[in-house]
């Protein structure tokens, strides 16, 4: 019965007219998970990255505070906005060529539409894109975690009902976040993006 509901639940939202370069990503989409729902726990506050402080002094727009509608904060996960969110990943990760940072610290520069860049490029600029097309800034957020690797790296957590996900230019795929072998060490917070905070290792 699971099977037939879950079969029943991905034809009615193809149905609705979603391009067929999607329709393989909606088959795996995290909508109606129901108890298997884990949200992103916020921690304590902490310092924002100094790259990020300098991000947002060369783009002052990308930081402002919002004003945050809903008590919650969290987006609806409609077709439209995961075909959306496909569109922005696949295009911000094919338009950018990688280009790792061999200077450490001193070579850490977010940038916006880079033709080269690392993980902060991508991410800052998949954020701006999904805000440009209406995507509450609420709701998508950056976050520090460390690889598997134990490379920091930068990804993009969009906040939804159906679970927080993951934008990231290592995969083209857009996963939960507790789905990630990433260890998660901090997040901008929904009502300011110029505070952060820390998280416990798969908090939820």
């Amino acid at each position: 019965m699971r099977k037939a509901a879950k079969f029943l639940a991905i034809a009615s939202i193809v149905s609705i007219g979603v391009p067929r370069e999607v329709e393989a990503d909606l088959v795996g989409a995290p909508m109606g998970l129901g108890s298997a729902i884990q949200y992103i726990k916020f921690d304590a506050p902490t310092l924002p990255p100094m790259a990020f402080t300098l991000f947002c002094l060369k783009y002052e727009n990308e930081c402002k505070p919002r004003l945050m509608v809903f008590r919650r904060g969290r987006l609806k996960l409609t077709p439209q906005r995961w075909t959306e969110l496909n569109q922005v990943n696949r295009q911000v990760n094919l338009a950018i060529r990688p280009e790792p940072n061999m200077e450490g610290l001193a070579g850490e520069k977010w940038l916006l539409h880079p033709s080269s860049g690392d993980c902060n490029d991508y991410a800052v600029t998949k954020r701006h894109e999904l805000i440009a097309k209406g995507f509450p800034a609420r709701s998508v957020l950056l976050s520090e975690v460390v690889t598997s690797g134990g490379q920091h790296h930068l990804v993009v957590v969009v906040r939804t009902l159906s679970g927080d996900l993951v934008l990231d230019n290592i995969s083209p795929h857009i996963l939960p976040w507790f789905k990630k072998s990433y260890r998660w060490v901090r997040i901008q917070t929904p009502k300011n993006p110029n505070y952060w905070a820390s998280l416990g290792e798969r908090s939820v």
